[in-house]
C-alpha cells in the first residue's frame, strides 16, 4: 500500500485559520470533511455588559448572607 494524499495540508488549514481571524473570529475548532471542506468553529467570548447598570451589578460580586 502506498501513501494517501492528504485530505488538507498544513497550509490550507493555516491559511484557513489566518483568513477567519482576519475577518475578527476567534478559532475555536478546525474540523475537514472527507472532501476536504474546511470548517472552522468560532470561540465565543462573553460579551461585554451593554449598560452601566449591568457592569455595576456584575461588578458588585456574589451577596453576602
Amino acid at each position: 500500500m502506498g501513501k494517501r494524499k492528504p485530505i488538507a495540508t498544513q497550509a490550507q488549514i493555516t491559511r484557513a485559520i489566518k483568513g477567519a481571524e482576519g475577518a475578527g473570529l476567534k478559532a475555536a475548532r478546525v474540523e475537514i470533511d472527507l472532501d476536504g471542506k474546511i470548517v472552522i468553529i468560532a470561540g465565543t467570548a462573553e460579551p461585554e455588559p451593554a449598560t452601566a447598570l449591568d457592569r455595576w451589578i456584575n461588578g458588585r460580586g456574589p451577596r453576602q448572607a
